[in-house]
Parts: C-alpha cells; sequence; structure tokens
C-alpha cells in the first residue's frame, strides 16, 4: 500500500486484493456472530432457562398431580365404560375429546372434555380410579399435559403471552442456528496454536483468552446439539411453524392417520362424540375392546369421531422404540375400518415424530431429559461468557478494533450475506429480517468508523 493511502489506526482496512470474498466473508461473519450474541442473547437466555426448566417438567409434574396420577392398587380393575360412565356424570352435556384408560395397574383413567371458556389447546379432564371407577380429580389441562407441566410448556413456548409471545422463541431458535454456524466458522478460521485449542479450553493466557478459549470449545462440542434443537423449535413457531408445515404437505410429510369415512358412507348406529349422550361409555368400551382384539395393545387414547365417522384409537407411547399405531373403528357396530402402523408412516414423518419427541425429551427417556438439560447449560454459560468477553474487550477509544478485526467487509461478502438473509426472509421471516437489520447496522458502524479516520500523507 502506498504511503498516500495509508489510514490512521482505527480505519476499516480494506479486504486484500485477489481474494475479497474470502478475506471480507470472515469478518463480517464475526461482526453478526457478536452483534447477534450482543442483542439476541437475551432471547437465547431465556429459552435456555426455561428450556432448562422443561427438561424437568415430567418429574415436577408427578410430584405436583401426584393425587391425579397415582392411586392404590385396590383390586381389579373395572370396565372402562363404568369408569367414563363415572367421568361423564360429573361434566353433564359436555361433549367427550379423549378417552385414556389407566396405562398400567396404580395409575388414572383420564376422560378429556370440551369445555367453554377454556384457554386454546386446553381442556377440561377428569382423572378417575379404575380399580373403583371413582373420580379422585378434575384439572385442565394442556393437551396431555397436567397443569404445572403445561404451564412451563407455555412458559418456554411464548412466556405466556400466547401468539405474540412466539416471537421471542422463533428469534431464539432461529438465530441459535445462525450464531452456532457463525460461530463455527469463527472458530474454524481463528489462528490457533494447536488443533486441540479448537476443542479443549486454554488455562493460560488473559482473563479474556481463557473466556474465549471456554466459549468456542464449549461451542463446538455443543453445536449440533444446537442445530437440533433449532431445527426442531422452529417447528412451533409463529411465522417459520406455518411455513414448514406448508412445506411438509407440499412434500407429502405429513404425518399421516387412519381414515375417519365409515364404509358405504353409512352413519353409524351410536356416535355420541359430538355430545355426552346416554351410550358414550359404553360405545367407548365397544371402540376399545375392538381395537383390542385386533391386536393394538398397550398405552393408548380414544379419540370419539363426528357424527357418521369413524372413531380412532392410536398408541401414545412416544420414547423409544415408539408405539404409534392406529386403528379407526365403526361405533356402532365395532368394527375396524382402517388400520395404519407406525413402520408404514413415510421416513420424514417418522424424522419429524423422533425430532419432536427427542426436543421434549420423551424419545429416549431420562438420559434425553440429562441430554437436553446439558444442551441448555452450555447454552446459558455461553451466552454468560459471550456478554464476559464483551465486558473485557469493550471499546474505550475510538481507535478500538471492531469485532472480527479492522477488516471491510468486501461488497461481495455482504451481498451473499444479504442474498441468505432474503432467501431465509422467505421460509423464517423472523430470522431474515433481523439479519438484514444486522447488516445495515454493521454497514452504519464502519461508516461511522471510517469518517472518524483521516487520511495520512
Amino acid at each position: 500500500m502506498s504511503a498516500g493511502l495509508q489510514t490512521r489506526p482505527g480505519s476499516p482496512a480494506p479486504p486484500p486484493e485477489g481474494r475479497p470474498l474470502l478475506y471480507g466473508l470472515r469478518p463480517l461473519v464475526a461482526r453478526i456472530h457478536f452483534y447477534a450474541g450482543l442483542f439476541v442473547g437475551p432471547f437465547l437466555l431465556v429459552a435456555a432457562v426455561t428450556g432448562l426448566l422443561y427438561t424437568a417438567a415430567p418429574q415436577i409434574e408427578r410430584w405436583a398431580h401426584a393425587d391425579a396420577l397415582a392411586v392404590p392398587v385396590s383390586g381389579p380393575e373395572r370396565p372402562v365404560s363404568d369408569q367414563v360412565g363415572a367421568a361423564v356424570a360429573t361434566q353433564p352435556g359436555l361433549p367427550v375429546l379423549e378417552v385414556r384408560p389407566a396405562r398400567e395397574p396404580g395409575t388414572t383413567t383420564r376422560v378429556s372434555f370440551e369445555a367453554d371458556g377454556l384457554p386454546e389447546g386446553y381442556q377440561r379432564t377428569v382423572f378417575v380410579d379404575p380399580h373403583t371407577a371413582g373420580v379422585v380429580s378434575t384439572l385442565d389441562t394442556f393437551g396431555e399435559w397436567l397443569p404445572v407441566r403445561g404451564t412451563i410448556d407455555n412458559l418456554h413456548r411464548s412466556l405466556l403471552l400466547g401468539p405474540p409471545g412466539q416471537v421471542y422463541s422463533e428469534l431464539a431458535a432461529s438465530w441459535l442456528a445462525v450464531l452456532t454456524l457463525s460461530g463455527l466458522v469463527v472458530a474454524f478460521t481463528r489462528r490457533v496454536r494447536s488443533r486441540r485449542d479448537r476443542f479443549l479450553p486454554r488455562t493460560g493466557g488473559s482473563p479474556r483468552a481463557r473466556v474465549r478459549s471456554w466459549h468456542g470449545a464449549v461451542g463446538v462440542w455443543a453445536s449440533v446439539g444446537f442445530l437440533f434443537l433449532s431445527a426442531t423449535g422452529l417447528t412451533w413457531s409463529l411465522f417459520a411453524g406455518s411455513n414448514v408445515t406448508e412445506l411438509r404437505r407440499a412434500l407429502d410429510w405429513t404425518t399421516p392417520s387412519v381414515s375417519s369415512t365409515l364404509p358405504g358412507g353409512a352413519p353409524a348406529a351410536a356416535a355420541p362424540g359430538d355430545g355426552p349422550g346416554p351410550d358414550v361409555a359404553a360405545t367407548v368400551q365397544r371402540v376399545l375392546d375392538a381395537a383390542r382384539a385386533d391386536g393394538l395393545g398397550g398405552p393408548v387414547e380414544v379419540v370419539p369421531g363426528d357424527p357418521g365417522a369413524a372413531w380412532r384409537v392410536q398408541q401414545v407411547v412416544r420414547s423409544w422404540p415408539e408405539q404409534q399405531d392406529a386403528v379407526a373403528v365403526d361405533p356402532g357396530s365395532g368394527t375396524v375400518t382402517d388400520r395404519l402402523a407406525f413402520a408404514d408412516w413415510p421416513t420424514a414423518a417418522k424424522l419429524a415424530r423422533w425430532g419432536v419427541d427427542a426436543h421434549m425429551g420423551l424419545l429416549f427417556g431420562v438420559v434425553n431429559q440429562l441430554a437436553l438439560a446439558a444442551l441448555a447449560s452450555a447454552l446459558i454459560v455461553l451466552v454468560v461468557w459471550g456478554y464476559r468477553m464483551w465486558w473485557l474487550r469493550r471499546p474505550t477509544r475510538s481507535t478500538a478494533a471492531p469485532p472480527g478485526g479492522r477488516e471491510r467487509p468486501s461488497p461481495a461478502a455482504v451481498a451473499l450475506v444479504g442474498g441468505v438473509a432474503v432467501v431465509a426472509g422467505l421460509v423464517l421471516p423472523v430470522l431474515g429480517v433481523s439479519l438484514i437489520a444486522f447488516l445495515l447496522l454493521d454497514a452504519a458502524l464502519s461508516g461511522r468508523r471510517g469518517r472518524r479516520a483521516t487520511p495520512v500523507g
């Protein structure tokens, strides 16, 4: 560089000639990693803390609602019709949504009803002692989760704010992937004394160097888990989730289900799914007996169909190996009209089921919970270490180096990342908009540093 083109320290350096994309992309990625970590960090921290709480939700639920879930084994189980009849008697006029017979001796049968005045996704559930057919508790449940677990689930998903709160979780889930990938770029392009320094933290050096080493090593080891949490977490998001659903539908990757159409289109002789009716309990028993006789074993749920439609009985074991076989039953005759084995699901639907259940800590039981707890804990310390590094390197002079060094991002690098932001915005709108905002922020800060620099000579 000639003397006439020299600039004072603090001026952003142009990318070396000949390889602008290589030299321009790395500092831009590093700056995006820095700015995103700085501004998205609080959202990630909340997601990680609530996620860590969620990993213990099954144990918390069993402790908090022991009176509704467990009963003494006081003899043989009564017929399911007696148990459902006892529940229906306590909720006159309410339609039955689902019946889950007791999973094993000492557990309760659940009968869920549609009730007015409940939040979206909630239903009224009556818990019945299968040995005595006596009602032991009535709770408003969030799907299959009891109140305490439903609250933890909604806290993690939307901060108890409903759909507006889901923007937070979508921002956290989408940027978790970006921060992970950009962090890997930074880690594997940074000059180190040996390869082991990318995977094992250093114990020597300055305080900031030690924190950076720990931050990088933990991030590398947890990267695969973070990418998994990001991908599966987006399936529940407000905007990206609907796009993912549409994509799965277009590619025929949706979860299959048994047909509710009865042979010949004839109406069922007794289909009281739209209300309790005098024989709903007997119909549940008839449908359940038909499913058991057809070979559907283990814990199941019985879901009444619309008038004139078949009822569905499906296995509900979501731990490995999963049991999700289902049959459709004519509620009037007790004839099985359709079958669907989990083994026959499309591969994409199986992967989606496994991914969601692993994200929820259901697929491998306690091992799954411990793995999720480790990932949540790693994310918490990474965010804390990130802010610690920022504090240790905070600029106190106008000549302080920006994140990623003094190299100025090349136009090709900016165009590449900008194009990625536009494409991402089509599927992940929250990510796309925020990524463009970060690019504009970097451009503004780079311009400000450039105006402060005065040419020499």
